[in-house]
C-alpha cells in the first residue's frame, strides 16, 4: 500500500493504522494507534534495538525525538481535512527523564492548522502519563503542491 493509499484508507475509516503500515519508519518502530475517544495515542511496544544507553537501559534520544515525531504526524494527518502527508519544518524536543526499556505512548495536539503551517505539541510518556520522558515542539508544511 502506497502512502497515499494509506492515508487515503485511514480518513475514510478513522483507523489510522493503515498510515502506519504505508510508512516504512512507522513500520519499523512497530508504531501501533490506539484511539482513546476524540485523542490519538501513538503506542513504540519496546525493542531491545530502542536501546542507546545498555547501563540504564534507556531509549536512545533519536528514537525518543523519531517517536514524538512520528506521534505529532499521526495526531495532524487525524486532525486533517484532506489526505496530505505534512512536511516536517522544525522539531524542538525537550528530554525530561530517561525512556525506560518498556513500551511508550505520546500524543499530538495541534495548536494551530493554517492551510501552509501547522504547529503541533507532541508528549511522550510510558507508565504513568503525568511523567513525561519527553515531549516536543513541531512545525508541519502542509500546502506543499503535492499529494503525497
Amino acid at each position: 500500500m502506497s502512502i497515499a493509499e494509506g492515508i487515503s484508507a485511514a480518513r475514510q475509516s478513522g483507523d489510522l493504522q493503515p498510515l502506519v503500515e504505508a510508512v516504512p519508519y512507522f513500520r519499523w518502530l512497530g508504531l501501533r494507534i490506539d484511539r482513546q475517544c476524540e485523542e490519538l495515542i501513538t503506542v513504540m511496544p519496546f525493542q531491545d534495538m530502542l536501546i542507546g544507553n545498555p547501563m540504564l537501559p534507556a531509549l536512545h534520544g533519536g528514537i525518543t525525538g523519531a517517536f514524538l515525531e512520528s506521534a505529532a504526524m499521526i495526531s495532524l494527518i487525524g486532525a486533517m481535512a484532506t489526505p496530505k502527508l505534512p512536511r516536517i519544518i522544525n522539531i524542538t524536543i525537550e528530554y525530561l527523564r530517561p525512556g525506560r526499556a518498556m513500551d511508550s505512548y505520546a500524543t499530538g495536539i495541534v495548536t494551530k492548522q493554517g492551510r501552509r503551517v501547522a504547529n503541533v505539541r507532541a508528549y511522550a510518556w510510558q507508565q504513568d502519563r503525568d511523567k513525561l520522558i519527553a515531549s516536543a515542539s513541531a512545525h508541519f508544511m502542509m500546502d506543499h503542491g503535492k499529494s503525497s
